[in-house]
């Protein structure tokens, strides 16, 4: 895991963030997904500055629509926001979390 990857992992593990269960590193068809929420189908990407190069903004996306079509929801969370604004990640998560 990197260094904002930990971070948050720290935050979600042990079902600490109001009782929901997480998984890291979560193997889901031919991707590792960082963090994964089963019982909401909710998949948390945490994207340093290589995914902003490349073809890889290409590759989130098609990674994304392929998670969407197995009905798994996808937040990408930048890994400088995991490092600065950590209290609005949390927030945002768990907004997303109790959407559904």
């Amino acid at each position: 895991m990197t260094p904002p990857e930990r971070l948050l992992w720290e935050q979600l593990k042990g079902e600490k963030l109001d009782g929901f269960k997480f998984r890291r590193q979560h193997p889901f068809a031919p991707y590792i997904l960082d963090f994964y929420c089963p019982s909401k189908r909710f998949a948390i990407e945490v994207d340093g500055e290589a995914h902003s190069m490349g073809d890889n903004p290409q590759r989130d996306a098609r990674r994304d629509s392929f998670l969407k079509s197995q009905g798994v929801r996808v937040m990408r969370v930048s890994a400088d926001d995991v490092f600065r604004e950590m209290n609005g990640v949390i927030l945002t998560i768990l907004d997303e979390l109790t959407r559904s």
